[in-house]
């Protein structure tokens, strides 16, 4: 990215992030990975991992981050899995092996697995950065 040299400039870079946000949250796919230490020693890192690999193979495209604890240490590693106009679904327990499966049943044919999830919010809250509920 080139020196900003001016408020000007600032505020270019602050408005075409907003817009990529806008159009992100409007019309593609985040996945959430849950890296607090209680993720990272369940083993987060590898499911982390495995979904981008997973996601590299598939040719699919979507936005992966990552966020700390939200108290759900038991059920780590955390995915949540949030697209265009649907809910927000919180998955439990993502080990690496599972990865797979998650992304044809949840990305590719939209059903998400009932038995893995832990958490869901609707999209109306959803941008409001809320933790799911459980």
């Amino acid at each position: 990215m080139p020196k900003l040299k001016s408020l000007d400039d600032l505020k270019r870079v602050r408005e075409e992030a907003q817009q990529s946000l806008k159009t992100r949250l409007d019309t593609g796919t985040t996945i959430i990975v849950g890296m607090g230490t209680c993720g990272i020693a369940a083993g987060a890192r590898d499911t982390m991992h495995a979904i981008l690999t997973e996601l590299a193979a598939r040719n699919i495209d979507a936005h992966v981050t990552t966020v700390g604890c939200i108290g759900q240490c038991v059920k780590e590693p955390l995915v949540d899995i949030e697209q265009a106009g649907q809910p927000r679904i919180t998955y439990g327990n993502v080990k690496p092996e599972m990865v797979s499966r998650l992304i044809e049943e949840h990305l590719i044919n939209n059903r998400p697995i009932e038995e893995w999830v832990v958490g869901r919010l609707e999209s109306n809250v959803a941008s409001t950065n809320v933790a799911p509920t459980v």
